[in-house]
């Protein structure tokens, strides 16, 4: 009976610890959609516009790269988005999306997009603050 309780409890810890540190991890690394902006147009960082189309906050500066897939869908004037959530449309796993940013290069070896992460250009707070402005247009 006494070894029966003890288990228990150190499961019950044991599930505690876990739960803790899962939270722990996603509270620290939250991002921050207005310094994902800064980051997506940051030619020393993201530079994401030099091959992306995407919207801007103000919805009057939007950038226009066209290498890549556009991170947004705009009106035929190029003012107004016709579809909000397009990027949680695409990936609505948040970590294939991270896995995307972190390294595209591991789904597809021919690609364009930089390995930000592997190549240390972007942290895994910048990566999720660029997601966080992502999901948010």
């Amino acid at each position: 009976m006494r070894n029966t309780a003890k288990n228990a409890k150190t499961a019950l810890s044991f599930a505690a610890m876990v739960a803790g540190a899962s939270l722990m991890s996603s509270v620290a690394f939250a991002g921050d959609v207005a310094d994902g902006y800064k980051l997506i147009t940051d030619k020393k960082k993201g530079n994401c516009v030099a091959c992306h189309a995407i919207a801007a906050p103000d919805g009057k500066n939007n950038q226009a790269g066209n290498a890549g897939p556009p991170l947004h869908i705009l009106d035929a004037a190029g003012e107004k988005s016709v579809m909000p959530g397009y990027m949680k449309m695409r990936f609505p796993n948040r970590a294939d999306l991270y896995d995307q940013i972190y390294d595209a290069t591991k789904k597809n070896e021919n690609t364009l997009m930089p390995p930000f992460g592997s190549f240390n250009i972007l942290s895994e707070a910048e990566i999720n603050s660029i997601m966080d402005y992502l999901y948010s247009i």
